[in-house]
């Protein structure tokens, strides 16, 4: 693999490419694996590594497991190639990634795990060289869908899309929730496939750290409880939200890290607040075809795989609106 050469410990290395993820291409270098080598999306500037490099080293020094990025020959954090996309090389750990959970045992320690780091970095004061803008501005997020639809009448998933936009901007106008609140030092990003188990099931640590960055609790902790309380995965379009999984991941969260009872109680807002934004950048994307990756085993096309994501995301959002109070009581500890 060429890009390796600015990695001379893994030049002679086998990559095999790591399937799953919606934004940077990720190999797995050597066997037994020894790094990891991503090519990153054009939406995370460079100087992100710069960021990850500075928070898993204070990460690190707290006692927790942590992927690290890995120096090139010159000293450097990352490489270009040719035609200017950047790569890095991260050191490998060792253990299980799920792409859904099913298990409240492996819920807890998720919740744990999360915890954990939170309080971590909780005393760093980092200066952050890369920050993405917008990224939960759901109401810049609904714009986009809306002008999505107005704007993409030809294309061939208009007609399925439309019902669908339509039932999510319905929903956020009567949804009950926080659009702002104090930000913390977060992951940004906390998918079950984005953090680690070993191998009895415990929470070792957790991945992809391009989205870290200042963020309020309840959209940390709502994009991390919409895709753990999913039994159904991502990819389908029959969702529930769980809340045996719900329960066993806050219990384990709290027991770590307590909180306010502002902060718990802005927690369920933030769950169907995510749950519907990401059912439109689905929505709208299924008719841009312009952001996220698909996967051609599950759909035929870009478009058929984010309308099926957004139709899964919205009825996810239905479920924890339908199961709002059990959520309340269980943050409030009855």
């Amino acid at each position: 693999m060429k890009q390796l050469e600015p990695w001379s410990a893994l030049r002679l290395l086998s990559a095999t490419p790591l399937v799953g993820g919606l934004i940077n291409a990720t190999w797995r270098v050597g066997d037994p694996a020894v790094a990891v080598v991503q090519r990153l999306h054009p939406i995370f500037a460079p100087e992100v590594n710069l960021d990850i490099a500075a928070i898993t080293a204070h990460v690190a020094d707290q006692g927790l497991v942590t992927p690290r990025v890995l120096q090139t020959d010159s000293g450097a954090w990352w490489a270009l190639d040719d035609q200017g996309a950047c790569w890095r090389a991260l050191s490998w750990v060792p253990g299980v990634t799920h792409h859904k959970l099913e298990d409240p045992a492996l819920a807890a320690q998720a919740g744990g795990l999360v915890a954990r780091w939170h309080r971590a970095v909780a005393g760093l004061d980092h200066d952050f060289a890369f920050r993405r803008s917008g990224v939960h501005d759901t109401l810049a997020h609904l714009e986009t869908l809306r002008a999505a639809v107005a704007d993409c009448s030809g294309h061939r998933l208009h007609d399925a899309v439309a019902p669908v936009a339509d039932e999510i901007l319905d929903r956020f106008d009567t949804w009950e929730g926080r659009l702002h609140g104090p930000e913390q030092l977060s992951h940004g990003d906390l998918k079950i496939s984005n953090l680690r188990f070993d191998a009895q099931g415990r929470g070792l640590c957790l991945l992809d750290l391009d989205t870290m960055g200042p963020l309020s609790l309840d959209l940390e902790l709502g994009d991390a409880w919409r895709s753990w309380c999913n039994p159904a995965s991502e990819d389908a379009q029959e969702t529930r939200f769980s809340v045996p999984l719900f329960e066993a991941s806050a219990r384990a969260y709290l027991a770590e890290r307590p909180l306010p009872a502002q902060e718990r109680e802005a927690l369920p807002g933030g769950i169907e607040r995510i749950c519907l934004e990401l059912s439109a950048r689905f929505a709208a994307d299924a008719l841009r075809e312009a952001y996220f990756g698909w996967d051609a085993t599950v759909a035929p096309t870009r478009g058929d795989h984010h309308l099926l994501r957004a139709r899964g995301q919205l009825a996810l959002a239905r479920s924890v609106r339908s199961v709002r109070g059990a959520l309340d009581r269980v943050l409030a500890g009855d």
